[in-house]
């Protein structure tokens, strides 16, 4: 069969260990040999990113910006204990924090659902959606330790002078304090996004927070999302049949435990961080569950939600065979051409997208599948095959070069 031709390049954000040997590993059995690829490439290897300075992380950010679509492998975030093994010459700053930052985004993560694979929660017949902040908050604070006798304030200082307010005095038992903030702007953000994406998905909007203790942090999120909900997408809401809801952050744990899914949940930075986590294994592993960056301009990075698989890559590194489940990084592969196929027009790519993500999916449920799958797959007249990555690939290459 001929290629698909690409019109206009994606950027691609190349990764570290295990999810780097299975990147290439995807592009030369489940793209390259159906797809005329066009891509300018990134690479976030920590060791790149070193030799870079990590302006490597600042080019892909822009790239992105002005391609609209990236597809990202999952990188290393060092710690004390990498900086050791790669001798860095800094501890280079989370990539991923870094192009949310940049391109403004809002993270989505939803669960891939197979017949075989059931929540663990049995009422939840679709998938839920995590909306996560990408901005502040705890992952912004300043922290200290606070001696006996101290007291923390907090100051704001603006054109009309200094303004204290008293956070705890001490005494004589010190303790700690810590300080986080977020901005307006990042906050309308958020809300553009979540809005622009339940629209595109066609699928009602949750929010929730906790303005009944936080009564001016929390709130402002809350008057955010509503000044922004009835003034630009009230109407578009009601033309398509949607709904948009605030709700406390208990209330809508409670919600989402009875409820049957198909909705997005908008979360602040922690909750989303949490929450996304819960729902991942709830809904059968990390492996499982794609993750997409979304500007409020509609700039689209496709990634997965998991790490780089460290326990594997060592394994690979001696030689050993590893069945490391590849199929969030293929999705991120096809999200990435599905998105880039539909701001392009090329419907070869559309279909060759969902052709993917659809031999995927039917290549495990008819059996074959990765390790971890194997442990948690049940489904009657089915035995599950545990197989390597590659052996996995080539199951659904078969599989994809019938449906093309």
């Amino acid at each position: 069969m001929d290629k698909i031709r690409m019109i206009t390049p994606i950027a691609e954000l190349d990764g570290d260990e295990m999810t780097r040997v299975i990147w290439q590993w995807i592009k030369d059995v489940l793209i390259l040999p159906f797809v005329d690829l066009k891509t300018e490439y990134y690479d976030l290897s920590l060791t790149n990113r070193e030799a870079t300075k990590d302006a490597v992380t600042k080019e892909s950010a822009a790239a992105i910006d002005r391609l609209g679509v990236g597809v990202k492998c999952a990188t290393i975030t060092p710690n004390a204990q990498r900086v050791k093994e790669y001798s860095l010459t800094s501890m280079w700053k989370s990539p991923n924090g870094t192009i949310r930052a940049a391109l403004d985004g809002t993270v989505f993560r939803e669960p891939i659902m197979v017949d075989g694979v059931s929540p663990l929660v049995p009422s939840w017949t679709s998938p839920i959606i995590i909306a996560r902040h990408a901005y502040g908050d705890v992952y912004k604070d300043v922290e200290t330790l606070c001696p006996q006798g101290s007291k923390a304030e907090l100051v704001v200082t603006d054109a009309l002078g200094e303004k204290r307010y008293l956070i705890a005095d001490y005494g004589k038992s010190g303790g700690v304090a810590l300080g986080m903030h977020n901005l307006d702007s990042s906050i309308r953000s958020f809300a553009k996004s979540c809005f622009n994406y339940a629209l595109s998905k066609k699928q009602d909007l949750w929010f929730s927070s906790k303005d009944t203790i936080s009564a001016t942090y929390d709130h402002r999120f809350k008057d955010i999302f509503a000044e922004e909900y009835e003034a630009n997408y009230k109407a578009d809401f009601e033309k398509v049949g949607i709904t948009y809801f605030y709700t406390l952050i208990d209330d809508a744990v409670a919600r989402v435990m009875r409820s049957h899914g198909g909705f997005i949940w908008a979360c602040k930075n922690y909750d989303g961080d949490v929450m996304s986590d819960m729902l991942a294994t709830a809904f059968g592993s990390l492996a499982m569950m794609t993750s997409v960056l979304v500007s409020p301009t509609g700039k689209y990075e496709f990634e997965a939600a998991h790490g780089t698989v460290t326990r594997h890559y060592y394994r690979h590194l001696q030689g050993e065979t590893t069945g490391t489940n590849p199929v969030a990084t293929i999705f991120a592969w096809s999200g990435a051409l599905r998105k880039r196929g539909e701001l392009d027009g090329s419907e070869a790519l559309v279909k060759y997208a969902d052709a993917l993500e659809d031999a995927c999916i039917e290549t495990i449920e008819k059996g074959y599948m990765t390790g971890d799958l194997k442990a948690i797959f049940k489904k009657e007249g089915v035995t599950p095959v545990s197989l390597t990555t590659m052996e996995f690939l080539h199951k659904i290459a078969e599989l994809l070069e019938k449906k093309l």
